[in-house]
């Protein structure tokens, strides 16, 4: 699980262009909208995206987003439980 909390946060840093912020800067626990990072509805897209393309999860329901997206914690727990074989 780690290895892929630490993968999250490159791959958000990397496709969200978060140039001022390192993968260190990012707690696990963090909010990654509003307080945390800062991420707006845009950049939820781009998770969405993320998640299709490097996972192969689909995230149809936006409301089933803010929950999956609220910290890596959720993220990474919500693909290794839904990610195909």
């Amino acid at each position: 699980m780690e290895k892929l909390k630490a993968e999250l946060k490159e791959r958000i840093i990397e496709n969200l262009n978060l140039e001022d912020i390192e993968v260190s800067d990012i707690n696990d626990n963090d909010p990654l909208f509003g307080e945390g990072l800062g991420l707006d509805s845009i950049d939820a897209l781009e998770l969405i995206v993320m998640l299709d393309k490097d996972y192969g999860i689909k995230i149809a329901d936006p409301k089933e987003g803010k929950a999956i997206f609220e910290s890596i914690n959720t993220m990474a727990t919500y693909i290794s439980e839904n990610k195909p074989a």
